[in-house]
């Protein structure tokens, strides 16, 4: 016999994702290092006067690199949990896993090259003024 579903209201729901968010970005150096980057992109999108189109595109990029790090992190304590000895099924997994976030971070440069690299190229003279 299953338990009866409780009814959680959404404190607790928003509590426990803010918990997620928590542990999945402790102890990840690798959150260091978007985090930092993050900081880089927005500062040279301001510097640049980005449109808001452009914003959204970048803060999607942004969004979607953070989203796949945490699905990997996700997948890091899952394979954990399960086993902790060499499991190459888990491993596949885990490097699966990263692909993910290496494929989205090479999205987020290519979109973020064609947008910041074009304003900054215009603005040293590089090319016609294209805005």
């Amino acid at each position: 016999m299953s338990p009866p579903p409780t009814n959680r209201g959404w404190i607790n729901k928003f509590a426990d994702a803010f918990s997620g968010l928590a542990l999945g970005v402790r102890g990840q150096s690798s959150f260091h290092v978007h985090f930092v980057m993050t900081a880089a992109v927005m500062a040279v999108a301001a510097y640049v006067r980005v449109t808001t189109i452009e914003w959204c595109l970048l803060v999607l990029c942004i969004t979607l690199v953070l989203t796949a790090e945490m699905f990997n992190s996700a997948l890091e304590y899952l394979a954990r949990a399960i086993d902790r000895e060499h499991n190459p099924d888990l491993g596949a997994a885990l490097d699966i896993g990263s692909a993910a976030v290496l494929v989205a971070s090479l999205g987020a440069v290519a979109i973020g090259v064609m947008i910041l690299g074009l304003r900054l190229g215009a603005m040293l003279g590089w090319w016609p003024e294209m805005f």
